[in-house]
This record gives structure tokens, sequence and C-alpha cells, in this order.
């Protein structure tokens, strides 16, 4: 057991947290620079060199393995699997939907292309909540962050809030505030086309760089950000401000957070950032579930699809369950730590 214990420790090290990487740009940044990364200029060098490479290259392997898998099961399929599914296993099928990754900028058309096809509007709110909270890259750049145990709850309440956010959209009986031109849009129903070993590697390729084209401005933001808060904001200030001493972090950090255009991985450096600064976990999770899954472009775009009233139940429910987990994630930190 000690043995199977040193090895996930070793490849967790190595792999996840890149150990190798950290050392290597520590080395960097002292004798080509010849800075200490214990300055706040050299820590600034270091943490913005360090977490953008590892981002970069977890990105990629990522992104690519995962767009394989995705490969199997284009919307299409999703959308015929689900189709014949009601109720709340039709909710949970959804998140099943979700797990097997579209890109978080694809949600809300493949949530048009599921109202479009009659399915369950629980159904679609659960998977448009849960699919830019929940995916198996978000769950492994977390693990490499935050540990294993926080990666794993985090996961575990995003499924939550999708699931009790979607069953209580579809109890309310809110079909008449989608737009008229959605339950309009004819229904194709499009053949899966299968594809070689060769199409499937081209096309995870593709989506790679697809991705990081994206992305790739926000993750420098985001590290950026990360860097200036780990080494120039005085510690005492961000406790003030969202520290476990501020009754109202948690509803500040979420409020701060839904403006904010960015996904998961823009966001990490930002909430490394301040849990280094000691930001409850919880305070943490709700900033970084608020950024992805309630940002502004995304209700934006939905409101192009959704009347006000089913708009504001949507974000109400959503940022409402986001507090309530912030709250708790701080109140149980010592289990997740």
């Amino acid at each position: 057991m000690n043995i199977i214990t040193q090895i996930f420790g070793f490849l967790n090290d190595q792999l996840l947290k890149m150990t190798w990487l950290y050392e290597l740009v520590r080395l960097l940044v002292e004798k080509l620079f010849g800075l200490s990364i214990k300055e706040r200029l050299g820590g600034s060098i270091h943490f913005f060199i360090y977490d953008t490479v590892k981002i970069f290259i977890l990105l990629s392997v990522l992104i690519f393995g995962i767009s394989y898998i995705q490969s199997y099961f284009p919307p299409e399929r999703t959308r015929k699997i689900l189709g014949g599914i009601k109720g709340v296993k039709g909710i949970l099928g959804a998140l099943l939907g979700t797990i097997t990754p579209f890109c978080s900028c694809s949600s809300i058309p493949i949530f048009i292309g599921f109202t479009s096809a009659g399915l369950p509007l629980g159904i679609t709110f659960s998977f448009l909540i849960s699919s830019p909270l929940v995916d198996l890259a978000s769950l492994l750049v977390l693990m490499s962050f935050f540990g294993v145990k926080i990666a794993i709850a985090y996961v575990v309440v995003g499924l939550i809030l999708a699931v009790i956010g979607g069953t209580m959209i579809d109890k309310l009986g809110l079909e008449k505030y989608i737009e008229s031109y959605v339950k309009e849009i004819e229904n194709v129903d499009n053949e899966v086309i299968e594809m070689t070993k060769e199409e499937r590697i081209s096309y995870s390729k593709d989506q790679v760089k697809d991705i990081i084209k994206k992305v790739w401005l926000y993750v420098l933001i985001g590290v950026g950000i990360g860097a200036a808060i780990h080494n120039w904001i005085p510690q005492s200030v961000i406790e003030n401000v969202i520290g476990n001493n501020n009754p109202f972090a948690v509803l500040l950090a979420t409020v701060v957070g839904i403006p904010m255009y960015a996904d998961i991985f823009g966001t990490l450096p930002i909430a490394e950032a301040l849990f280094g600064k000691g930001v409850g976990i919880g305070t943490v999770l709700s900033f970084m579930m608020a950024v992805t899954a309630l940002s502004l472009p995304s209700i934006i775009m939905l409101s192009k699809v959704v009347k006000r009233k089913l708009l504001g139940v949507f974000v109400a429910i959503v940022s409402t369950g986001i507090v309530i987990i912030g709250y708790l994630f701080n109140a149980f930190a010592q289990i997740f730590m």
C-alpha cells in the first residue's frame, strides 16, 4: 500500500503539479535573470512563466485526449441518446453527456439544438449549467493546482448544482419562456458519420489548436493577475476584503466573478494566487464557478434564446447555489484540505 501511495504521489507531483517544471523555471529565473523567487519581482516572473507553461502543456495533452473521445460522441448522437429519457433520469443522462466534453463556448448552440429537438427543459438546463463547470480536463487541471480531494469535491458539487438547478427549472414549468424561433428550428436528423483513426487524430489536433487560439489571451491575463496577487498585494489587504473574517466574502467573490469572461483555465491562476494568500477554499471555488457558469457573454447569448423571466430564474438559481456551495466549503474546509 505504501509503495502504491509513493507511486501515485510521484506521478501526481511530476505529471500534474509538474515539480520538474517548477524547478526548471526557478533555475532559469535565478541563473538567467539573477533574481530570487523569494523576492517580489523574481517570484512574479517565476509564477508567470511556470503557470503559463504548465497550463498550456496540460491544455494540449488533455484537450487532445478528450477531443479524441468526443469524436465518438458528436451532438447528434448525444441528442439521440437523451431523446428517449424523461424525468430525473433524463437530467442525469444529460450530465453524462456533458462529461464527454463539449467546449464551453459550444454549450449554448448545443442547448438550442437540444431544445429544438424537444428535450425536457430540465435536461437542457442541467446541460447548460454543468457544461462549462464539469469535464475531465477541468478535473485534472484542478488536481494539479489544488489536489485530488478538492478537485473531486468541485466536480461533485458542480454536478449536484446542475441536477438541482435543472430539476427546479423543470418543475417551474417555464417552457413558454423559450423564444418561439428556437422551437420552430427544423430538427434535421443528421446521420452520424464515423471517422477513421487518422481522422480522429486530425480532429483532435484541430481542437487543440482551435481551443488554444480562443483561450491563450485569457490564460495570459489570468496568470498575470495571479502573479500580481501572489507577489504584490499584501495578504492583509486580501484577508480584509475576501478573507475568512469577512462574512460576505463568498457573496462578494460570486458577484465579482459573474461579469468576468474567462474559462476555467484562465481563472485557475487567479484562484491559485488567492488560495495561496489564505482565502477560504469555498470563496475561491465560488469565484471560479461564477466566472465559468455565469460569464457575461454567455448570459448575453442566452438572453437571445430565452425570455427575461426564465433568464432571471436561471441566474438566480445558479448564483444562489454557488453562494451556498461556497459557504459550505468554507464551513467544512478541514475535510477538503
